[in-house]
């Protein structure tokens, strides 16, 4: 399935809030769309700082982006899943 154009996530997410404020959202897609709308957004953080480190000859420098790029994402995943955050391993 191809990714969707900037203005077509841009429609969705406008819809996607009314919907949760109109509470029209009886199987909570509105929800799930805007909840994994705003993650993904840390989780590209993620990505682009591992493929830096990689691919800059894994640098104190890019590592140091990547433990505070996963330290962002896993904040937002505690706070989003109302949970205490896991130790990811690397720090």
């Amino acid at each position: 399935m191809p990714q969707p154009t900037q203005q077509e996530l841009d429609v969705a997410i406008k819809m996607a809030i009314q919907m949760r404020e109109k509470k029209l959202d009886p199987f909570n897609i509105a929800k799930c769309l805007l909840s994994h709308n705003y993650r993904i957004k840390y989780l590209e953080m993620v990505l682009t700082a591992a493929d830096r480190y990689l691919n800059m000859g894994m640098s104190e420098q890019e590592r140091k982006r990547l433990l505070h790029a996963i330290r962002k994402a896993k904040d937002l995943e505690s706070y989003t899943a109302q949970d205490e955050q896991k130790s990811f391993g690397l720090e």
